[in-house]
């Protein structure tokens, strides 16, 4: 095998059977790359889901299970230990520090109370509130993942202006919020249950709060990508003009959709 990814460019064969380091396979000792590329966590699971892309392709339908013996969710939930390198994968260890710089309709000054729905461990919803210390901000993720959201929000001295539920973003959300924001949690998604968290972040929202969207939505010129979220549980990335379509139905208006100088593509909603 060393052969093999020395000949690929990743390790120097020095002698016949002796490797060495190069350039590129440094990389392997960055903690984070390994997050992904370990077969016996997260990685292994991402790597070997790709084998079903011909069901999908055939089918329009996920078949993780068909590899791992049951959906991508609940496979989590059967393997706390897979669930934890992924909730570490998409995390500050995996993906750093997230950006909390983009803008919204009339500035963030009428914000008081953000809800980050499936927000994971924190890390996003901590940045927000560091660099906005007159906002306070709800956590909504699963039991297990928000149960590993303290450390964060303790390191960005935030924790006296958080709360955290640990619950299913397809139950009824805290309501009366200034904000619902979903980051990279449509995207994961098909249809039918993209609309139902839309909805549900509509009735949360409702009357006068916003529905703000990172991750997933492009313009309506970009072709879609090929994403892992595909193989994994049936999800995609949506023009705006499809993404118009759902939020419709999930009863919010679209006022806001473009790409700004953060790199953010945001995406505004307000419940009708």
């Amino acid at each position: 095998m060393l052969t093999h990814l020395a000949g690929k460019g990743v390790f120097q064969e020095t002698a016949p059977g002796r490797f060495v380091l190069n350039e590129v396979a440094q990389g392997l000792r960055d903690p984070s790359q390994r997050l992904g590329l370990d077969l016996d966590s997260i990685g292994g699971r991402f790597a070997y889901a790709w084998g079903t892309l011909p069901t999908y392709v055939r089918t329009g339908k996920p078949a993780y299970h068909q590899i791992f013996g049951l959906p991508f969710w609940e496979d989590l939930n059967a393997h706390p230990d897979i669930a934890a390198s992924f909730d570490t994968l998409i995390g500050p260890a995996g993906h750093g520090s997230p950006r909390a710089e983009f803008d919204i309709a009339g500035g963030w000054e009428s914000v008081r109370t953000v809800v980050d729905v499936g927000g994971g461990t924190g890390a996003m919803l901590a940045e927000i509130l560091r660099t906005r210390p007159e906002i306070h901000g709800t956590l909504v993720d699963l039991p297990r993942t928000v149960a590993r959201s303290p450390e964060i929000f303790q390191a960005a001295g935030v924790v006296d202006r958080v709360t955290t539920v640990g619950q299913s973003f397809f139950d009824p959300l805290p309501a009366g919020a200034d904000l619902y924001l979903l980051k990279g949690v449509l995207n994961d998604w098909p249809d039918g249950e993209a609309g139902a968290i839309l909805s549900r972040c509509a009735e949360a929202a409702r009357p006068t709060g916003r529905v703000v969207v990172l991750g997933g939505v492009g313009p309506d010129d970009k072709p879609p990508a090929l994403v892992i979220e595909i193989v994994l549980l049936g999800g995609k990335h949506r023009t705006v003009a499809k993404f118009r379509e759902l939020a419709r139905q999930a009863r919010l208006d679209v006022s806001a959709a473009g790409r700004q100088a953060s790199g953010y593509f945001v995406v505004e909603c307000r419940p009708t």
